[in-house]
């Protein structure tokens, strides 16, 4: 896999063109302050305890509009307020799966509306990579005074780390999310939202390059990227799908089509597991073989032919991340178990920083979104022993809900103790040019609710 040639394939990439993921391991400047009210009485059930998380992320800044998204991480991150569009749209999805969760949905949907219809520059569909939702200063002194909505009512776009792109792969799970809503409440605004997100999926992404599909998105100066992701059009089967439910329109049929086909060109038969995408549109890209082409193509394809995809990353990308580990930051008498990001992060070079100014990786570090979802897929497939197997899963997140990220910050407050669910155990290497860490995250959380409650979001 060394010295392969890879595209940032992963929509988790920083596609703007500010700082980028540098500072992902920044340390946070937000005050804790002291607690109040934020104890979690005894007895409260571990998804009662991912959602008080997901509220207090929501609700962080009260003082600066009820136009609101959910903050992405804990402040510890050094992402200050940036709230991803992609982890807003699964917060939406989480508490739809959740008991009384609607109105906080449908709160987050009229948010994600709010960005597409008063961006500062286009008028044509589309999100951001992120926005933030509440003041800070910046790491060169700048003052951010504003919340979501800033003083001339456009929606406040990540630009100081450089979250200004749109990729194919947030978009359509932003349209998933909308039209989920659009589904539950009947509400018209949010089924027009996910379609005009997918018309402007198939302008800007429709690519007729040999290997098909649709293309990543663009950056942040509005020019196009020329990768092709595996992930991103999982997605598109999902959302499509869902659009051509919904609409009744014959068009989002053969859309669907067209991204299932180049998702089924990724497949390596003799493996039983997905390729990555393409960089160029005619060669499959080998390395690094992500997690989560795993698992998401079998929510989304619902193909026994390809339901092997789950046995590879359940056993290929297996970790136990203990405190005996180069680089684990796992307290002593510790240990979870799960999956990793990729076959990347298993050769990650443990006497390197993961990127400037990040710390080391632990190779066995455990990313808690992918084995939330590895659980969820693992129920929705349901083979002899998938059941064990997930509830093995989601007992280390819940570990890790308890025991991982105390005393972490949203807002400069507090977080309820034991509420949500930390991106990975330790500092692990993607293999795609950045990092998750031991912050507690809005992605990881909501992925477990969903999970706990066997909803597959990508069910067209």
């Amino acid at each position: 896999m060394t010295g392969s040639p890879r595209p940032p394939l992963s929509r988790r990439t920083l596609i703007g063109t500010g700082l980028g993921v540098a500072v992902l391991a920044a340390t946070g400047t937000g005050t804790a302050q002291a607690a109040q009210g934020t104890s979690t009485a005894p007895g409260v059930s571990a998804p009662r305890r991912a959602q008080v998380f997901l509220a207090a992320a929501m609700d962080a800044y009260p003082d600066h509009g009820a136009i609101r998204l959910t903050q992405s991480y804990t402040d510890q991150a050094g992402l200050f307020s940036t709230a991803f569009t992609y982890d807003n749209a699964l917060a939406v999805l989480a508490h739809l799966a959740s008991p009384a969760g609607e109105s906080r949905a449908v709160a987050l949907g009229d948010a994600l509306l709010y960005a597409q219809a008063h961006d500062p520059m286009y008028d044509d569909g589309r999100l951001r990579q992120a926005y933030n939702v509440g003041p800070y200063t910046f790491y060169d002194g700048s003052p951010q005074p504003d919340g979501f909505v800033k003083a001339d009512g456009t929606a406040n776009v990540g630009t100081q780390f450089g979250f200004t792109g749109t990729a194919v792969g947030d978009m359509a799970w932003a349209g998933i999310a909308l039209s989920a809503l659009a589904g539950r409440t009947g509400e018209r605004r949010f089924l027009t939202g996910a379609v005009r997100i997918g018309e402007w999926i198939e302008r800007v992404g429709r690519t007729d390059e040999p290997l098909g599909g649709y293309k990543f998105g663009v950056d942040g100066a509005d020019e196009k990227l020329p990768f092709t992701s595996t992930e991103h059009n999982t997605d598109l089967v999902g959302l499509f799908g869902r659009l051509a439910r919904l609409t009744g329109d014959k068009v989002w049929r053969e859309r669907r089509a067209r991204a299932r086909a180049f998702v089924e060109k990724m497949w390596e038969p003799s493996g039983g597991f997905f390729y990555t995408g393409t960089n160029d549109g005619v060669t499959i890209n080998k390395s690094p073989i992500p997690e989560d082409t795993q698992t998401w193509t079998h929510l989304a394809l619902t193909s026994p032919a390809h339901s092997r995809s789950l046995d590879w990353a359940a056993a290929e990308l297996a970790v136990r991340d203990t405190a005996e580990r180069p680089n684990s930051t796992v307290p002593a008498g510790q240990s979870y178990e799960g999956v990793t990001f990729s076959s990347a992060s298993l050769l990650a070079n443990e006497g390197a920083p993961i990127a400037d100014g990040q710390p080391r990786p632990d190779r066995n570090g455990v990313w808690f979104e992918g084995t939330a979802h590895l659980a969820l897929a693992l129920r929705h497939r349901g083979h002899a022993g998938d059941e064990k197997r997930a509830r093995r899963l989601l007992g280390s997140i819940e570990n890790a809900q308890n025991r991982l990220g105390d005393a972490q910050t949203i807002g400069g407050t507090t977080l309820p103790a034991r509420s949500g669910v930390v991106s990975a155990s330790s500092p692990l290497d993607t293999g795609f040019g950045f990092g998750y860490y031991p912050y507690r995250h809005t992605g990881a959380t909501a992925w477990y609710l969903l999970a706990t409650a066997r909803a597959n979001p990508l069910r067209g």
